[in-house]
């Protein structure tokens, strides 16, 4: 999740667990503090961006390491505050869970958190929320304000404080059963279509969790199902794009290109401009805008030749997408116009008809 949302979340986990000891004001700092010193893996030294990008969220997100550095902040922050002198186990139950909800709050997100590294250095990536979604974050956020002028513990304070965690929580459940309903949604619908995918998986559109992007994954291309939750089957609109085009088809890739597949469970799709293969992962980011964009090889004359992976960065949002996604949200069918020319109607030969497939 961004900054400003661990900065919350964390500031209510340190004011609940240690605001009658230390202050509301000095707990909900100290806890915000907590809550986003994990990010700080943003500042590692990483060979390459393929690198920096599956690494992130790794050993400073492990809830094994969470475990091992809560005492030792816990220490620390008994030496700072003379009212924490006397209370070692809260200080440092307070520490590790400052760091574990961010890294747990993040593993709803897609991107993916290494929550058991090393003993199981697979990411974990729910996707059910968008990283940055104002109702689950505001609700922290006002408290955290809150937080900022008050000196004293008090019942009223804490009682609205609870709420707020209660909300924030039961949100992510929410998000999560919204997510299951979509996918089985979008299996229906994609099923009466005539399309079997082999791989697919529903994330939310930016900021909220009613409105859903359903990525389904058949051979050389890839479908976007929009699927509002507010709306009928009739609202659900589709666009098929290329997954991997006819020049790279046959390309074995390499390292880089290996790395990425994996981490993006192959969610991913390649593209060939001004001759170089970029490679996209397609769970962030609305196309033809991915987030996270990799020039993995250039073309030598005789075909692409590996080159040192380099991010490429692009306009996230098209023409148009405020109005999409207001309609999208209310249950309205709406065309998103970045990827009007190919839209596709859930009834279209096309979606029934195999995939393409490339004899190499």
């Amino acid at each position: 999740m961004d900054s400003v949302t661990q900065f919350a979340l964390g500031a209510g986990v340190g004011a609940v667990v240690l605001g009658r000891r230390m202050g509301v004001r000095k707990a909900a700092l100290t806890g915000g503090l907590l809550g986003t010193l994990p990010d700080a893996d943003v500042l590692f030294p990483f060979d390459d961006p393929v690198e920096s990008f599956v690494l992130h969220r790794s050993v400073t997100h492990s809830l094994l390491a969470h475990a091992a550095a809560g005492p030792v902040v816990g220490e620390l922050l008994r030496r700072l505050f003379v009212s924490l002198r006397e209370a070692r186990l809260q200080t440092y139950s307070a520490a590790f869970l400052c760091f574990a909800t961010h890294a747990l709050l993040d593993a709803v997100t897609v991107y993916g958190t290494r929550l058991f590294w090393p003993l199981w250095p697979e990411p974990v990536g729910l996707g059910s929320l968008f990283i940055i979604d104002p109702l689950y974050t505001l609700p922290l956020l006002v408290m955290a304000v809150w937080a900022l002028f008050r000196k004293e513990w008090t019942p009223r304070y804490g009682k609205a404080l609870t709420a707020a965690l209660v909300f924030s929580t039961a949100y992510v459940g929410w998000s999560a059963a919204a997510q299951r309903i979509v996918e089985d949604r979008a299996e229906r619908v994609l099923a009466r279509a005539g399309m079997a995918p082999e791989r697919l998986l529903a994330v939310p559109t930016p900021f909220n969790t009613f409105f859903w992007r359903v990525i389904a994954v058949e051979g050389s291309r890839y479908v976007n199902l929009y699927v509002p939750l507010l709306g009928g089957d009739d609202a659900v609109t589709a666009y098929a794009h290329p997954r991997k085009p006819a020049d790279v088809a046959c390309w074995t890739g390499n390292g880089a290109v290996e790395t990425l597949t994996d981490f993006s469970d192959g969610f991913v799709r390649f593209d060939v401009k001004d001759g170089a293969v970029v490679m996209s992962d397609l769970r962030m980011g609305l196309t033809p805008g991915y987030v996270f964009r990799f020039v993995v090889a250039k073309e030598d004359g005789v075909g692409f030749a590996d080159i040192a992976p380099k991010r490429v960065r692009v306009a996230r949002t098209g023409d148009g997408d405020a109005g999409w996604l207001k309609a999208g949200l209310v249950g309205e069918p709406a065309v998103r116009p970045a990827e009007a020319m190919a839209q596709v109607q859930l009834g279209d030969r096309r979606l029934a008809a195999p995939a393409r497939s490339f004899a190499c």
